[in-house]
């Protein structure tokens, strides 16, 4: 079994880490450069930084604070918001990320997938899906859970998975900031049904709610933010529980 992966996430807003709930009510979690070196140190499998402002603000993600983040990284940097072109992937990459993230350009043109996939390699491109369970049924939405589609969360999964995006990022936004454990349910269909490694977000409040994301939701990673940043969780302490629990961890 491959090993899983524990991801903590700094969310970017003016250039802090922010933090909420159900995608609304946020509140500051420190500097975003200091964090991510903690992080690093602390024994954290790969990072995402997400400028979770930039769709909204039609602006191009932070350049300048990634190259500062990259700097203090020895682990896998996955970056994302505001990426719409083949040169915003070109810049992000030199300045030091080793993945980026798209989400909204995905969805309002699915080709970009191919073209990123093509120019840099599928392990490269990770399809960040928000979505929310509306009368049983899935919906993505975009522009940071701003914005409904009636894209189905699985149909969406398998066609980005067939343009060539390397992994998929899936965050409940009626999970996401609750503390109340992940959407098992809908992360083990996924696992299910595609082919390619599938990141949990949205959720996590105790060491149990990664152990049965692992185990009940067929996770390859796990991703949280608040219960790192704000010092709820021990992320070596984290995965020593999950080995000891039979969940294969780099440690």
């Amino acid at each position: 079994m491959l090993t899983k992966r524990i991801i903590p996430c700094l969310d970017i807003k003016n250039g802090r880490t922010v933090k909420g709930v159900n995608f609304v009510d946020l509140r500051d979690a420190g500097d975003p450069v200091e964090l991510a070196a903690a992080y690093a140190e602390e024994g954290a499998d790969e990072l995402v930084f997400l400028d979770i402002s930039a769709t909204e603000e039609k602006r191009k993600t932070l350049a300048k604070l990634v190259l500062d983040v990259a700097e203090q990284l020895n682990i896998p940097f996955t970056v994302g918001g505001g990426i719409s072109s083949v040169e915003d992937v070109d810049i992000l990459l030199k300045n030091g990320a080793d993945k980026v993230s798209i989400n909204s350009s995905a969805v309002k043109r699915p080709d970009l997938i191919n073209k990123l996939s093509e120019k840099f390699g599928s392990q490269c491109v990770v399809v960040a899906i928000d979505a929310k369970n509306i009368d049983g049924k899935w919906k993505v939405h975009l522009v940071g859970g701003k914005v409904p589609t009636d894209l189905d969360l699985f149909e969406w999964a398998k066609e980005v998975e067939q343009r060539g995006a390397g992994e998929i990022l899936f965050t409940s936004m009626d999970h996401d900031g609750t503390k109340n454990g992940f959407a098992n349910e809908a992360l083990a269909r996924l696992s299910d049904e595609l082919n390619i490694p599938i990141i949990a977000s949205g959720g996590a409040g105790n060491i149990q709610h990664f152990q049965d994301t692992f185990q009940k939701g067929k996770a390859d990673a796990a991703l949280a933010a608040s219960v790192f940043h704000f010092k709820e969780i021990e992320i070596w302490e984290l995965k020593r529980k999950l080995r000891s629990a039979g969940i294969p961890m780099r440690i």
